[in-house]
C-alpha cells in the first residue's frame, strides 16, 4: 500500500447526509395505516417521505427498476430514514439539534458557487423543494453533531500506535517509483446519467465547458470546488476531484499529461488536456489536472511528519468505523422500531409459495 494522505472532500450533496452503517432494523408484526411505514420509539416514518427519496434517486435512472429492485432500495431509503430518526431523537435529549443559524450558515456555504437560477434548478433536477432541501440539512448537521460528540472525539490515536503500525508496515512506506498526488476535473463528451447537472451532450458542449471550467480556475475559483461542482467523474467530484498517488509509470501511459504535469510545480494545474482512447486515439473527454505534490522513491522514515500524518488518519479512520458501526448497534438496540415496510415484504413472500 502507499503512502496516501487522507483527501479533505469538499463536499455537498442534496439527499441523506448519514448512510446506514448496519443492514438490519428489528421488525415488528403491528398493523400501520396506509402512509405509515415504519414507527421509531412512536415517530412515523411515511410512505410519502420513502417515496420522495424513491423518486429523487431513481429520476435519472436510464430504465424503471423492477419491483424487487425497487422494494429493495426502498427498504434501504427506509432504513436510514429509521437510524436518523433515532439520533435526532438523541439530539433532542443532548441538546444538539441544529439551530436556524447553523442550518442558514450552511445552505449560504452550498449556494455560494451558483447562481440563484442555478441553484434552483439543481433542486428541481432533484424534485426538491428548498424546504425539503432545509430540513435534509438540518438532519445532516445534527447527526454529525452527534456522531462527533458521542463517536468522533472520544478517538485518541497515540504516538505509540504510529510506531507500532510503522514498524509491521514498514515496507508501505518504501515507493519503489515516483508518485504524483494528483486531482483533476473531467468533461466527457457523451451524456453521463449519473451526473445530476451540467451535463455535456457532445464534444461541442465538452469543450465549451471545460472552457468555461479553465476560466472559473484561472479566475481563482478553489480547485476542489470545481471539480466538486462541474466535474463529470463522480466517484472523485465528491473527494474535490483527487485521485490519489499515482506511480510514474501509469502517468507515463499518456505521454502529453505525463511531460505536461512533470513540469508543473505543487499546486499549479494544466491547461485543457484531451483525454483519449488509448487503442482508437478517439477523443472522449478533456480534463485539467492539478498537482497536489509529488514523492520520489525511496523508503519513507517514520520521522517524516507525512508518514505520521498519513498513519494517524488511517487509524483514525479505521478506529471511527468501528466505533460508528457499534454505535449505530447499540442506540438501534435501545430503540423501538416499528418496521411495517418490512413485515409486508415478509408477507408478500410467504404468499408466493
Amino acid at each position: 500500500m502507499k503512502l496516501k494522505p487522507k483527501t479533505v472532500a469538499m463536499v455537498a450533496t442534496l439527499s441523506m447526509a448519514v448512510m446506514a452503517l448496519l443492514s438490519s432494523v428489528g421488525c415488528s408484526g403491528k398493523q400501520a395505516g396506509a402512509d405509515e411505514m415504519a414507527r421509531v420509539n412512536g415517530h412515523k416514518i411515511t410512505r410519502t417521505e420513502v417515496e420522495k427519496y424513491f423518486d429523487n434517486q431513481t429520476a435519472e435512472s436510464p430504465q424503471k427498476p423492477s419491483q424487487e429492485q425497487a422494494d429493495s432500495l426502498r427498504l434501504s431509503i427506509l432504513r436510514e430514514l429509521i437510524d436518523n430518526e433515532i439520533l435526532m431523537q438523541r439530539a433532542e435529549k443532548l441538546g444538539l439539534l441544529a439551530t436556524d443559524e447553523e442550518v442558514n450558515s450552511k445552505l449560504a456555504e452550498i449556494k455560494a458557487p451558483y447562481t440563484q437560477e442555478e441553484f434552483d434548478k439543481r433542486l428541481k433536477e432533484r424534485n426538491l423543494t428548498l424546504d425539503d432541501f432545509k430540513h435534509d440539512l438540518r438532519r445532516s448537521i445534527t447527526v454529525d453533531k452527534v456522531l462527533n460528540k458521542e463517536v468522533t472525539s472520544k478517538i485518541n490515536i497515540t504516538d505509540d500506535d504510529i510506531t507500532s503500525y510503522y514498524t509491521q508496515h514498514k515496507a508501505e512506506f518504501n515507493l519503489i517509483e515516483p508518485q504524483y498526488r494528483l486531482a483533476q476535473v473531467l468533461v466527457t463528451t457523451q451524456p453521463n446519467p449519473q451526473v445530476k447537472s451540467m451535463k455535456a451532450q457532445n464534444e461541442g458542449d465538452a469543450r465549451k465547458k471545460i472552457q468555461m471550467i479553465a476560466n472559473r480556475l484561472d479566475s481563482g475559483e478553489d480547485f476542489a470546488t470545481a471539480a466538486m461542482n462541474y466535474s463529470e467523474q463522480p466517484e472523485t467530484s465528491q473527494n474535490g476531484g483527487d485521485l490519489g498517488f499515482v506511480p510514474e509509470s501509469s502517468l507515463k501511459a499518456d505521454r502529453i499529461a505525463y511531460e505536461t504535469i512533470n513540469k508543473l510545480k505543487p499546486g499549479q494545474y494544466t491547461a485543457v488536456l484531451p483525454v483519449a482512447d488509448p487503442n482508437s486515439h478517439q477523443i472522449y473527454g478533456f480534463r485539467i489536472v492539478k498537482l497536489i505534490s509529488k514523492e520520489g522513491a525511496g523508503q519513507r522514515e517514520l520521522k517524516d511528519p507525512r508518514v505520521q500524518q498519513a498513519i494517524r488518519e488511517q487509524l483514525r479512520d479505521r478506529r471511527e468505523q468501528l466505533l460508528k458501526a457499534a454505535y449505530y448497534e447499540s442506540i438501534r438496540d435501545k430503540a423501538s422500531v416499528e418496521n411495517y415496510f418490512a413485515d409486508e415484504i415478509l408477507k408478500k413472500a410467504a404468499t408466493m409459495k
